[in-house]
Protein backbone atom coordinates (compact mmCIF):
# COMPACT_ATOMS: atom_id res chain seq x y z
CA UNK A 1 0.00 0.00 0.00
CA UNK A 2 0.99 3.39 -0.95
CA UNK A 3 0.08 6.46 1.35
CA UNK A 4 -2.47 8.61 -0.04
CA UNK A 5 -1.02 11.76 1.53
CA UNK A 6 2.17 13.58 -0.23
CA UNK A 7 4.82 14.95 2.00
CA UNK A 8 3.79 17.94 0.69
CA UNK A 9 0.46 18.20 1.93
CA UNK A 10 1.52 16.83 5.58
CA UNK A 11 3.96 19.82 5.02
CA UNK A 12 2.00 22.57 4.36
CA UNK A 13 -0.94 21.53 7.23
CA UNK A 14 2.15 21.18 9.72
CA UNK A 15 3.50 24.79 8.24
CA UNK A 16 0.15 26.62 8.79
CA UNK A 17 0.18 25.48 12.59
CA UNK A 18 3.82 26.73 13.02
CA UNK A 19 4.95 29.33 10.39
CA UNK A 20 8.49 29.93 11.60
CA UNK A 21 9.28 26.65 11.33
CA UNK A 22 9.55 24.76 14.56
CA UNK A 23 6.78 24.68 17.89
CA UNK A 24 7.40 26.62 20.78
CA UNK A 25 9.70 24.12 21.77
CA UNK A 26 11.77 24.17 19.17
CA UNK A 27 10.41 20.82 17.53
CA UNK A 28 11.28 21.37 13.76
CA UNK A 29 8.40 21.00 11.53
CA UNK A 30 10.50 18.29 9.06
CA UNK A 31 10.91 15.91 11.70
CA UNK A 32 6.94 16.11 12.70
CA UNK A 33 6.30 15.66 8.70
CA UNK A 34 8.70 12.80 9.07
CA UNK A 35 6.95 11.27 12.38
CA UNK A 36 3.67 11.62 10.89
CA UNK A 37 4.35 9.87 7.42
CA UNK A 38 6.17 6.99 9.96
CA UNK A 39 2.96 6.65 11.70
CA UNK A 40 0.71 5.02 8.63
CA UNK A 41 -1.75 3.88 11.35
CA UNK A 42 -3.35 5.21 14.12
CA UNK A 43 -4.68 1.58 15.58
CA UNK A 44 -3.73 -1.72 14.28
CA UNK A 45 -8.01 -1.80 13.51
CA UNK A 46 -7.13 1.09 10.75
CA UNK A 47 -4.80 -2.05 9.63
CA UNK A 48 -7.84 -4.24 9.22
CA UNK A 49 -10.17 -1.88 7.76
CA UNK A 50 -7.64 -0.86 4.98
CA UNK A 51 -6.33 -4.48 4.66
CA UNK A 52 -9.84 -6.03 4.09
CA UNK A 53 -10.07 -3.44 1.15
CA UNK A 54 -6.81 -4.99 -0.21
CA UNK A 55 -7.83 -8.42 -0.22
CA UNK A 56 -11.45 -7.58 -1.82
CA UNK A 57 -9.67 -5.81 -4.32
CA UNK A 58 -7.37 -8.96 -4.73
CA UNK A 59 -10.44 -11.14 -4.95
CA UNK A 60 -12.05 -9.30 -7.97
CA UNK A 61 -9.31 -9.01 -9.78
CA UNK A 62 -8.49 -13.09 -9.81
CA UNK A 63 -12.04 -13.58 -10.53
CA UNK A 64 -10.97 -11.64 -13.68
CA UNK A 65 -7.54 -13.35 -14.30
CA UNK A 66 -6.84 -16.56 -12.29
CA UNK A 67 -3.23 -16.25 -12.61
CA UNK A 68 -3.69 -13.18 -10.07
CA UNK A 69 -3.66 -15.63 -7.62
CA UNK A 70 -1.67 -14.44 -3.55
CA UNK A 71 0.44 -16.23 -2.03
CA UNK A 72 1.29 -16.65 1.77
CA UNK A 73 4.09 -18.26 4.45
CA UNK A 74 3.23 -19.53 7.95
CA UNK A 75 4.94 -16.97 10.03
CA UNK A 76 5.29 -17.44 14.29
CA UNK A 77 7.14 -14.61 14.92
CA UNK A 78 6.76 -10.39 13.86
CA UNK A 79 10.27 -11.04 12.25
CA UNK A 80 9.53 -13.99 10.48
CA UNK A 81 7.15 -11.99 8.76
CA UNK A 82 9.21 -8.96 8.41
CA UNK A 83 11.88 -10.74 6.93
CA UNK A 84 9.70 -12.29 4.18
CA UNK A 85 7.49 -9.31 3.38
CA UNK A 86 11.49 -7.82 2.91
CA UNK A 87 12.65 -10.72 0.76
CA UNK A 88 9.44 -10.72 -2.03
CA UNK A 89 9.80 -6.17 -1.98
CA UNK A 90 13.34 -7.23 -2.88
CA UNK A 91 12.67 -10.04 -5.41
CA UNK A 92 9.53 -8.17 -7.51
CA UNK A 93 10.17 -4.34 -6.19
CA UNK A 94 6.17 -4.74 -4.76
CA UNK A 95 4.45 -6.67 -1.92
CA UNK A 96 1.41 -7.03 -3.71
CA UNK A 97 -0.68 -10.20 -3.55
CA UNK A 98 1.13 -11.42 -0.60
CA UNK A 99 0.26 -11.98 2.78
CA UNK A 100 1.22 -13.31 6.10
CA UNK A 101 -0.81 -16.60 7.19
CA UNK A 102 -0.75 -16.94 11.13
CA UNK A 103 -1.16 -20.49 11.81
CA UNK A 104 -3.04 -21.91 15.25
CA UNK A 105 -0.68 -25.01 14.95
CA UNK A 106 1.91 -22.84 15.08
CA UNK A 107 0.78 -20.62 18.09
CA UNK A 108 -0.60 -24.27 19.68
CA UNK A 109 3.45 -25.37 18.97
CA UNK A 110 5.99 -22.47 19.08
CA UNK A 111 3.80 -19.35 20.97
CA UNK A 112 2.09 -20.77 23.75
CA UNK A 113 3.71 -20.52 27.89
CA UNK A 114 2.48 -24.24 28.22
CA UNK A 115 5.30 -25.38 26.16
CA UNK A 116 5.15 -27.13 22.84
CA UNK A 117 2.01 -28.34 22.32
CA UNK A 118 -0.34 -30.60 19.53
CA UNK A 119 -2.94 -28.74 17.20
CA UNK A 120 -5.96 -29.19 19.23
CA UNK A 121 -6.72 -26.03 20.64
CA UNK A 122 -5.38 -26.44 24.18
CA UNK A 123 -3.04 -23.09 23.85
CA UNK A 124 -4.34 -19.90 25.68
CA UNK A 125 -6.38 -18.35 22.82
CA UNK A 126 -5.14 -14.68 23.94
CA UNK A 127 -1.65 -16.13 22.41
CA UNK A 128 -3.43 -15.64 18.89
CA UNK A 129 -4.75 -11.90 19.25
CA UNK A 130 -0.63 -11.47 20.56
CA UNK A 131 1.15 -12.47 17.60
CA UNK A 132 -0.97 -10.50 15.20
CA UNK A 133 -0.15 -7.62 17.47
CA UNK A 134 3.71 -8.83 17.48
CA UNK A 135 3.57 -8.85 13.55
CA UNK A 136 2.12 -5.66 12.27
CA UNK A 137 4.42 -3.74 15.18
CA UNK A 138 7.24 -5.96 13.12
CA UNK A 139 6.24 -4.61 9.85
CA UNK A 140 5.20 -1.19 11.05
CA UNK A 141 8.76 -0.94 12.17
CA UNK A 142 10.34 -1.86 8.80
CA UNK A 143 8.25 0.92 7.41
CA UNK A 144 9.73 3.23 10.34
CA UNK A 145 13.87 1.95 9.37
CA UNK A 146 13.16 2.42 5.46
CA UNK A 147 11.27 5.60 5.96
CA UNK A 148 13.80 7.40 8.26
CA UNK A 149 16.74 6.10 5.65
CA UNK A 150 14.85 8.09 3.16
CA UNK A 151 14.69 11.42 5.34
CA UNK A 152 18.04 11.23 6.06
CA UNK A 153 18.80 10.73 2.35
CA UNK A 154 16.61 14.09 2.68
CA UNK A 155 18.48 16.34 4.96
CA UNK A 156 21.80 15.28 2.44
CA UNK A 157 19.94 16.30 -0.34
CA UNK A 158 21.97 18.82 -1.96
CA UNK A 159 20.02 20.78 -4.61
CA UNK A 160 16.02 20.50 -5.26
CA UNK A 161 16.11 18.26 -8.10
CA UNK A 162 17.53 16.10 -5.42
CA UNK A 163 15.33 16.76 -2.82
CA UNK A 164 12.67 16.36 -5.55
CA UNK A 165 13.92 12.63 -6.11
CA UNK A 166 14.23 11.77 -2.78
CA UNK A 167 10.43 13.47 -1.93
CA UNK A 168 9.53 11.33 -4.80
CA UNK A 169 10.31 8.33 -3.72
CA UNK A 170 8.89 8.96 0.22
CA UNK A 171 5.37 9.49 -1.89
CA UNK A 172 5.53 6.35 -3.57
CA UNK A 173 6.70 4.17 -0.22
CA UNK A 174 5.23 1.23 -0.56
CA UNK A 175 4.57 -0.07 3.22
CA UNK A 176 5.60 -3.59 4.24
CA UNK A 177 2.02 -4.04 5.95
CA UNK A 178 -0.18 -7.16 4.14
CA UNK A 179 -3.55 -8.41 5.01
CA UNK A 180 -2.95 -11.55 7.97
CA UNK A 181 -5.18 -14.71 7.83
CA UNK A 182 -5.55 -15.53 10.96
CA UNK A 183 -6.48 -19.26 12.26
CA UNK A 184 -9.00 -18.84 14.50
CA UNK A 185 -9.16 -22.94 15.07
CA UNK A 186 -13.18 -23.74 15.83
CA UNK A 187 -13.60 -20.64 17.34
CA UNK A 188 -12.35 -22.02 20.82
CA UNK A 189 -15.60 -22.48 22.23
CA UNK A 190 -19.42 -21.68 21.07
CA UNK A 191 -20.82 -18.81 18.82
CA UNK A 192 -20.33 -16.36 21.49
CA UNK A 193 -16.64 -17.08 22.45
CA UNK A 194 -15.99 -17.28 18.66
CA UNK A 195 -17.71 -13.71 18.70
CA UNK A 196 -15.64 -12.73 21.90
CA UNK A 197 -12.35 -14.19 20.03
CA UNK A 198 -12.57 -12.82 16.54
CA UNK A 199 -13.15 -9.09 18.02
CA UNK A 200 -9.83 -9.40 19.18
CA UNK A 201 -7.90 -10.81 16.78
CA UNK A 202 -9.27 -8.05 14.46
CA UNK A 203 -8.69 -5.35 16.72
CA UNK A 204 -4.93 -6.61 16.93
CA UNK A 205 -5.23 -5.65 13.19
CA UNK A 206 -6.79 -9.61 11.27
CA UNK A 207 -9.01 -8.62 8.57
CA UNK A 208 -9.12 -12.09 7.33
CA UNK A 209 -10.65 -15.11 9.59
CA UNK A 210 -10.44 -18.57 8.84
CA UNK A 211 -12.10 -21.28 10.96
CA UNK A 212 -12.99 -24.75 10.30
CA UNK A 213 -16.08 -27.18 11.35
CA UNK A 214 -14.85 -29.23 13.67
CA UNK A 215 -15.69 -29.44 17.12
CA UNK A 216 -14.08 -27.01 19.50
CA UNK A 217 -13.46 -29.30 22.57
CA UNK A 218 -12.61 -32.06 20.25
CA UNK A 219 -10.25 -30.15 17.36
CA UNK A 220 -7.46 -31.65 15.79
CA UNK A 221 -5.43 -31.01 13.16
CA UNK A 222 -6.57 -31.18 9.82
CA UNK A 223 -3.66 -33.95 9.09
CA UNK A 224 -4.51 -35.90 12.24
CA UNK A 225 -7.09 -38.92 12.52
CA UNK A 226 -10.01 -38.48 14.81
CA UNK A 227 -11.65 -35.19 13.75
CA UNK A 228 -15.14 -34.32 14.80
CA UNK A 229 -17.21 -32.13 12.35
CA UNK A 230 -20.28 -29.93 14.03
CA UNK A 231 -24.03 -29.72 12.40
CA UNK A 232 -24.16 -27.26 9.65
CA UNK A 233 -25.96 -25.01 11.29
CA UNK A 234 -23.64 -24.51 14.36
CA UNK A 235 -20.96 -23.88 12.04
CA UNK A 236 -22.99 -20.74 10.18
CA UNK A 237 -23.74 -19.40 14.00
CA UNK A 238 -20.09 -19.27 13.83
CA UNK A 239 -19.69 -17.65 10.37
CA UNK A 240 -22.34 -15.23 11.48
CA UNK A 241 -20.75 -14.74 14.86
CA UNK A 242 -17.47 -13.67 12.78
CA UNK A 243 -19.06 -11.49 10.64
CA UNK A 244 -20.83 -9.43 13.40
CA UNK A 245 -17.37 -8.88 15.13
CA UNK A 246 -16.15 -7.52 11.55
CA UNK A 247 -19.54 -5.27 11.27
CA UNK A 248 -19.40 -4.05 14.93
CA UNK A 249 -15.69 -2.65 14.55
CA UNK A 250 -16.63 -1.22 11.34
CA UNK A 251 -14.63 -3.71 9.25
CA UNK A 252 -17.08 -3.63 6.50
CA UNK A 253 -14.68 -5.75 4.09
CA UNK A 254 -14.07 -8.22 6.64
CA UNK A 255 -13.29 -12.01 4.60
CA UNK A 256 -14.00 -15.13 6.38
CA UNK A 257 -12.50 -18.16 5.16
CA UNK A 258 -15.22 -21.08 6.14
CA UNK A 259 -13.04 -24.66 6.17
CA UNK A 260 -14.26 -27.79 5.66
CA UNK A 261 -12.31 -30.97 7.36
CA UNK A 262 -15.25 -33.39 6.32
CA UNK A 263 -12.95 -34.97 3.50
CA UNK A 264 -11.18 -36.63 6.77
CA UNK A 265 -13.34 -36.73 9.51
CA UNK A 266 -15.61 -39.62 9.91
CA UNK A 267 -17.33 -38.76 13.43
CA UNK A 268 -19.69 -35.65 14.26
CA UNK A 269 -20.74 -35.09 17.83
CA UNK A 270 -24.17 -34.58 17.63
CA UNK A 271 -27.35 -35.99 15.61
CA UNK A 272 -29.26 -32.04 14.70
CA UNK A 273 -32.99 -31.86 15.25
CA UNK A 274 -34.38 -31.65 11.56
CA UNK A 275 -37.55 -29.49 10.84
CA UNK A 276 -38.41 -30.94 7.56
CA UNK A 277 -36.80 -32.77 4.27
CA UNK A 278 -34.09 -30.88 2.70
CA UNK A 279 -33.15 -29.06 5.49
CA UNK A 280 -29.43 -28.52 6.88
CA UNK A 281 -30.34 -31.10 9.78
CA UNK A 282 -31.60 -33.47 7.07
CA UNK A 283 -28.91 -33.26 4.65
CA UNK A 284 -26.13 -33.79 7.42
CA UNK A 285 -28.24 -36.59 9.49
CA UNK A 286 -28.50 -38.76 6.07
CA UNK A 287 -24.65 -39.52 5.52
CA UNK A 288 -24.84 -41.25 9.14
CA UNK A 289 -24.16 -44.76 9.66
CA UNK A 290 -27.05 -46.31 10.48
CA UNK A 291 -28.64 -49.83 10.63
CA UNK A 292 -31.92 -50.97 10.57
CA UNK A 293 -34.22 -51.87 13.43
CA UNK A 294 -36.10 -55.20 13.43
CA UNK A 295 -37.22 -58.24 15.33
CA UNK A 296 -33.65 -59.65 14.87
CA UNK A 297 -32.06 -56.53 16.07
CA UNK A 298 -34.51 -54.48 18.18
CA UNK A 299 -33.65 -51.37 20.34
CA UNK A 300 -32.42 -51.29 23.21
CA UNK A 301 -32.24 -49.84 26.23
CA UNK A 302 -30.97 -46.26 26.30
CA UNK A 303 -30.14 -46.36 22.15
CA UNK A 304 -31.16 -43.51 19.76
CA UNK A 305 -33.65 -44.03 16.71
CA UNK A 306 -34.04 -41.90 13.81
CA UNK A 307 -36.72 -41.89 10.91
CA UNK A 308 -35.27 -41.81 7.62
CA UNK A 309 -36.47 -42.76 4.52
CA UNK A 310 -39.82 -43.95 5.91
CA UNK A 311 -38.73 -46.28 8.56
CA UNK A 312 -36.66 -45.99 12.14
CA UNK A 313 -32.89 -46.90 12.32
CA UNK A 314 -30.31 -47.53 14.95
CA UNK A 315 -27.38 -44.29 14.07
CA UNK A 316 -23.83 -46.55 14.95
CA UNK A 317 -22.52 -44.72 17.88
CA UNK A 318 -18.97 -45.40 19.60
CA UNK A 319 -18.28 -45.75 23.07
CA UNK A 320 -17.47 -42.35 23.25
CA UNK A 321 -20.85 -41.18 22.42
CA UNK A 322 -19.90 -39.93 19.22
CA UNK A 323 -21.74 -40.69 16.06
CA UNK A 324 -19.38 -42.02 12.90
CA UNK A 325 -20.31 -40.94 9.04
CA UNK A 326 -20.91 -43.56 6.31
CA UNK A 327 -17.45 -44.54 4.66
CA UNK A 328 -16.93 -42.85 1.48
CA UNK A 329 -19.42 -39.60 1.73
CA UNK A 330 -16.03 -37.21 2.89
CA UNK A 331 -16.25 -35.55 -0.61
CA UNK A 332 -20.24 -34.81 -0.90
CA UNK A 333 -20.28 -33.75 2.85
CA UNK A 334 -17.84 -31.72 1.80
CA UNK A 335 -19.37 -29.94 -1.46
CA UNK A 336 -22.58 -29.38 0.97
CA UNK A 337 -19.87 -27.80 3.51
CA UNK A 338 -18.71 -25.36 0.87
CA UNK A 339 -22.10 -24.73 -0.38
CA UNK A 340 -24.06 -23.94 2.92
CA UNK A 341 -21.08 -21.90 4.34
CA UNK A 342 -21.31 -19.48 1.39
CA UNK A 343 -25.22 -19.41 0.42
CA UNK A 344 -26.02 -19.85 3.98
CA UNK A 345 -23.20 -18.65 6.18
CA UNK A 346 -21.84 -16.13 4.36
CA UNK A 347 -18.14 -17.28 3.91
CA UNK A 348 -16.39 -15.00 0.96
CA UNK A 349 -13.11 -18.09 0.80
CA UNK A 350 -13.45 -21.74 1.38
CA UNK A 351 -10.46 -24.43 2.60
CA UNK A 352 -10.87 -27.57 1.37
CA UNK A 353 -8.67 -29.62 3.76
CA UNK A 354 -7.29 -32.42 1.70
CA UNK A 355 -4.92 -35.50 2.55
CA UNK A 356 -2.83 -35.53 -0.69
CA UNK A 357 -2.04 -32.55 -2.99
CA UNK A 358 -3.98 -33.89 -6.10
CA UNK A 359 -5.47 -30.99 -8.24
CA UNK A 360 -7.34 -33.18 -9.78
CA UNK A 361 -9.34 -33.98 -7.04
CA UNK A 362 -9.76 -30.62 -5.53
CA UNK A 363 -10.97 -29.27 -9.26
CA UNK A 364 -13.40 -31.96 -8.85
CA UNK A 365 -14.98 -30.39 -6.22
CA UNK A 366 -14.68 -26.68 -6.77
CA UNK A 367 -16.63 -28.11 -9.75
CA UNK A 368 -19.23 -29.37 -8.44
CA UNK A 369 -19.22 -26.23 -5.56
CA UNK A 370 -19.47 -23.88 -8.64
CA UNK A 371 -22.86 -25.17 -9.99
CA UNK A 372 -24.18 -23.78 -7.07
CA UNK A 373 -22.29 -20.76 -6.43
CA UNK A 374 -20.05 -19.83 -9.65
CA UNK A 375 -17.90 -17.73 -8.05
CA UNK A 376 -16.84 -19.61 -5.35
CA UNK A 377 -13.20 -19.22 -4.61
CA UNK A 378 -10.29 -21.03 -2.27
CA UNK A 379 -7.42 -20.71 0.06
CA UNK A 380 -5.72 -24.13 0.09
CA UNK A 381 -3.14 -25.38 2.10
CA UNK A 382 -0.06 -26.26 0.64
CA UNK A 383 0.69 -28.69 3.50
CA UNK A 384 3.89 -29.63 4.65
CA UNK A 385 2.34 -32.62 6.41
CA UNK A 386 2.43 -34.12 2.56
CA UNK A 387 5.19 -35.89 1.40
CA UNK A 388 5.36 -33.48 -1.74
CA UNK A 389 8.51 -35.28 -3.66
CA UNK A 390 6.69 -38.90 -2.90
CA UNK A 391 3.11 -37.67 -3.66
CA UNK A 392 3.64 -36.19 -6.93
CA UNK A 393 6.15 -38.75 -8.31
CA UNK A 394 3.37 -41.57 -7.71
CA UNK A 395 1.31 -39.08 -9.75
CA UNK A 396 3.11 -39.00 -12.46
CA UNK A 397 4.30 -43.13 -12.08
CA UNK A 398 0.24 -43.73 -12.00
CA UNK A 399 -0.32 -41.48 -15.15
CA UNK A 400 2.60 -43.05 -17.40
CA UNK A 401 1.69 -46.38 -16.59
CA UNK A 402 -1.81 -45.66 -17.28
CA UNK A 403 -0.67 -43.74 -20.84
CA UNK A 404 1.90 -47.23 -21.36
CA UNK A 405 5.06 -44.33 -21.15
CA UNK A 406 6.66 -46.79 -18.83
CA UNK A 407 5.81 -50.37 -17.32
CA UNK A 408 5.18 -51.23 -13.93
CA UNK A 409 9.21 -52.01 -13.24
CA UNK A 410 10.29 -49.15 -14.17
CA UNK A 411 9.83 -47.37 -10.91
CA UNK A 412 9.00 -48.96 -7.46
CA UNK A 413 5.65 -48.15 -6.20
CA UNK A 414 5.96 -47.20 -2.45
CA UNK A 415 8.56 -45.27 -0.28
CA UNK A 416 11.76 -46.55 -2.17
CA UNK A 417 10.55 -43.80 -5.20
CA UNK A 418 11.64 -41.03 -2.54
CA UNK A 419 15.75 -41.75 -3.23
CA UNK A 420 17.62 -39.17 -4.22
CA UNK A 421 18.73 -41.77 -6.94
CA UNK A 422 15.71 -40.66 -8.88
CA UNK A 423 16.39 -37.12 -8.62
CA UNK A 424 17.80 -36.94 -11.71
CA UNK A 425 15.88 -39.29 -13.92
CA UNK A 426 12.69 -38.54 -16.28
CA UNK A 427 10.06 -38.95 -13.37
CA UNK A 428 11.95 -37.13 -10.79
CA UNK A 429 12.87 -33.88 -13.44
CA UNK A 430 8.46 -34.09 -14.41
CA UNK A 431 7.13 -34.37 -10.78
CA UNK A 432 9.78 -31.43 -9.92
CA UNK A 433 8.36 -29.71 -13.02
CA UNK A 434 4.81 -30.27 -11.36
CA UNK A 435 5.38 -29.04 -8.03
CA UNK A 436 7.07 -25.61 -9.37
CA UNK A 437 3.37 -25.21 -11.30
CA UNK A 438 1.19 -26.61 -8.94
CA UNK A 439 -0.08 -23.60 -7.62
CA UNK A 440 -0.69 -22.06 -11.42
CA UNK A 441 -3.03 -25.06 -12.20
CA UNK A 442 -4.05 -25.51 -8.76
CA UNK A 443 -5.38 -21.88 -9.15
CA UNK A 444 -6.20 -21.64 -12.88
CA UNK A 445 -8.15 -25.10 -12.77
CA UNK A 446 -9.63 -25.64 -9.02
CA UNK A 447 -10.33 -21.81 -8.15
CA UNK A 448 -7.65 -21.32 -5.53
CA UNK A 449 -7.90 -18.00 -4.77
CA UNK A 450 -4.92 -18.10 -2.30
CA UNK A 451 -1.86 -20.30 -1.92
CA UNK A 452 -0.34 -21.03 1.62
CA UNK A 453 1.76 -22.86 3.25
CA UNK A 454 1.10 -23.57 6.68
CA UNK A 455 4.01 -24.53 8.51
CA UNK A 456 7.31 -23.45 6.50
CA UNK A 457 9.11 -21.28 9.34
CA UNK A 458 9.07 -23.84 11.82
CA UNK A 459 10.50 -26.29 9.33
CA UNK A 460 12.69 -23.76 7.97
CA UNK A 461 13.84 -22.77 11.27
CA UNK A 462 14.98 -26.38 12.58
CA UNK A 463 16.43 -27.45 9.26
CA UNK A 464 18.67 -23.61 9.52
CA UNK A 465 19.74 -24.16 13.11
CA UNK A 466 20.45 -28.07 12.36
CA UNK A 467 22.84 -26.70 9.44
CA UNK A 468 24.49 -24.36 11.50
CA UNK A 469 24.87 -26.41 14.78
CA UNK A 470 26.30 -29.13 12.63
CA UNK A 471 28.96 -27.11 11.18
CA UNK A 472 29.56 -24.73 14.32
CA UNK A 473 29.96 -27.32 16.69
CA UNK A 474 31.66 -30.03 14.42
CA UNK A 475 35.06 -29.43 12.50
CA UNK A 476 33.95 -26.15 10.34
CA UNK A 477 33.67 -23.86 13.78
CA UNK A 478 33.43 -20.16 12.70
CA UNK A 479 33.10 -20.88 8.74
CA UNK A 480 29.72 -22.97 9.84
CA UNK A 481 28.65 -19.34 10.53
CA UNK A 482 30.35 -17.20 7.57
CA UNK A 483 29.47 -19.85 4.99
CA UNK A 484 26.23 -20.67 6.09
CA UNK A 485 24.63 -17.00 7.51
CA UNK A 486 26.55 -13.97 6.84
CA UNK A 487 28.33 -14.27 3.66
CA UNK A 488 24.63 -15.61 2.12
CA UNK A 489 23.11 -12.56 3.52
CA UNK A 490 26.02 -10.17 2.38
CA UNK A 491 25.87 -11.79 -1.29
CA UNK A 492 21.85 -12.21 -1.21
CA UNK A 493 21.50 -8.60 0.17
CA UNK A 494 19.72 -9.28 2.71
CA UNK A 495 19.15 -6.22 5.09
CA UNK A 496 19.07 -7.99 8.43
CA UNK A 497 23.15 -8.59 7.87
CA UNK A 498 23.41 -5.08 8.97
CA UNK A 499 21.50 -6.16 12.19
CA UNK A 500 21.82 -2.58 14.49
CA UNK A 501 19.84 -0.87 11.59
CA UNK A 502 17.36 -3.88 11.43
CA UNK A 503 16.24 -3.21 14.90
CA UNK A 504 16.29 0.34 14.78
CA UNK A 505 19.12 1.99 15.62
CA UNK A 506 19.38 4.55 13.32
CA UNK A 507 15.83 5.29 13.96
CA UNK A 508 16.48 6.18 17.39
CA UNK A 509 19.87 8.13 16.33
CA UNK A 510 17.25 10.40 14.21
CA UNK A 511 14.90 10.91 17.27
CA UNK A 512 17.88 11.62 19.76
CA UNK A 513 18.91 14.72 16.88
CA UNK A 514 15.18 15.53 16.48
CA UNK A 515 15.21 16.42 20.14
CA UNK A 516 18.63 16.71 21.30
CA UNK A 517 20.21 18.29 18.27
CA UNK A 518 24.09 18.68 18.83
CA UNK A 519 23.62 17.17 21.90
CA UNK A 520 22.50 14.19 20.97
CA UNK A 521 24.48 11.09 21.25
CA UNK A 522 24.41 8.68 18.47
CA UNK A 523 25.51 4.60 18.43
CA UNK A 524 25.87 5.54 14.68
CA UNK A 525 29.48 7.09 14.37
CA UNK A 526 32.70 5.64 13.06
CA UNK A 527 33.20 3.07 15.92
CA UNK A 528 30.34 1.44 14.62
CA UNK A 529 30.66 -2.08 13.19
CA UNK A 530 28.03 -1.88 11.23
CA UNK A 531 29.77 0.12 8.82
CA UNK A 532 31.54 -2.78 7.84
CA UNK A 533 28.08 -3.86 6.49
CA UNK A 534 27.31 -0.03 4.35
CA UNK A 535 24.17 -0.80 1.75
CA UNK A 536 26.20 -0.67 -0.91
Amino acid sequence: MTRSRTFSDIHAEVSARYPSGQTAGGVSVDDIVQLRMQNSYDTHLDIAREMAKVMRADMAAYDADSSKFTQSLGCWSGFHAQQMIKAVKRLRGTAKGTYVYLSGWMVAGLRNRWGHLPDQSMHEKTAVADLIQEIYVSLRQADEVALNDLFRDLKKAGSEAERAKVIEKIDTFESHVVPIIADIDAGFGNEHATYLLAKELIKAGACCLQIENQVSDAKQCGHQDGKVTVPREDFIEKLRACRLAFEELGVDDGVIVARTDSLGAGLTQKVPVSQQPGDLASEYIKWLKTEPISDQNPMREGELAIFMNGRFVRPARLPNGLFPFQEGTGRQRVIEDCIASLTQGGADLLWIETDTPNVDEIAGMVNEIRKEVPNAKLTYNNSPSFNWTLNLRKQVRQQWIAEGRIAEGDYPEGTELMKADYDDTDLGREADARLQRFQTDISARAGVFHNLITLPTFHLTAKSVDELAHGYFGDQKMLAYVKTVQREEIRRGISAVRHQHEVGSDLGDSFKEMVAGERALKAGGHANTMNQFAAE
